[in-house]
């Protein structure tokens, strides 16, 4: 093998490297980037919106279980429906980023995952007023250059500890619950689904309608349902020695 394809071996590997992550048993050694936080808490991710269809169904039923979530948007989303991130600010809720398209960071092209990182959080910034704390890759898959934006651009990358399994057209509420119910627990952050815009059609429903269960468990057992700012997991923003 020559000095070149070894060097080139080793770039790709540094690149894909942080994708490991993705793995279960890999986020169990790495609590803090699975979003494991405070032990009396859990916190509630929707991912791929806003969606003009069903985001507002979500944002009515969480005002009406009295809860809070942490909302990972896609930028050609928000950019279709910039009202409805403005509602999910102004509800009191959390924006965060989940890049502009919902791509795999490990098969695009060099640079697109930077620009598109910094074009997202601009978006936010101009359509919402605030300046978003998160970052959450597509398909939970991290790469070297996503690590590298994230950090430019002050934001901090959490994956989730349990997920519902929601994005499939087979997805109902009792299996959306069945599937957290082995992770719901204090201290976990919830991955749910606010959209079909890269999931099943309509698969969204089951999210939506097994939010009531997934509340109403965790306030039985004396937990506090909320989003990341809450969960004692400190953004990028607000850590130590952040400008």
């Amino acid at each position: 093998m020559s000095h070149l394809t070894r060097g080139l071996a080793g770039l790709l590997l540094a690149h894909a490297l942080p994708a490991a992550t993705w793995l279960p048993p890999v986020r169990r050694l790495t609590p803090r980037l699975a979003g494991r936080g405070e032990a009396r808490h859990v916190a509630l991710t929707l991912d791929d919106g806003p969606d003009a269809l069903s985001t507002p169904l979500f944002l009515d039923e969480l005002a009406r279980l009295g809860c809070h979530a942490t909302f990972f948007v896609l930028g050609m989303m928000l950019q279709r429906n910039p009202s409805l991130g403005r509602r999910i600010v102004g509800d009191g809720h959390e924006i965060a980023v989940h890049g502009w398209h919902h791509g795999n960071p490990l098969v695009t092209r060099p640079g697109r995952v930077s620009a598109e990182m910094r074009r997202t959080v601009r978006l936010i910034e101009d359509v919402c007023g605030v300046s978003p704390s998160w970052y959450r890759p597509p398909y939970g898959v991290l790469s070297a250059e996503a690590l590298f934006a994230a950090r430019r651009d002050g934001l901090r990358p959490v994956l989730w500890t349990a997920w519902g399994k929601d994005w499939t057209a087979s997805a109902t509420p009792g299996s959306v619950l069945v599937a957290l119910s082995r992770g719901l627990g204090g201290g976990a952050t919830l991955l749910l689904h606010d959209s079909d815009s890269t999931s099943a059609p309509h698969a969204w429903r089951a999210a939506l309608g097994a939010l009531p269960g997934v509340v109403a468990t965790c306030r039985a057992d004396g937990l506090t349902v909320g989003p990341l700012r809450d969960h004692g997991v400190h953004s990028a923003r607000t850590s130590p020695g952040h400008p």
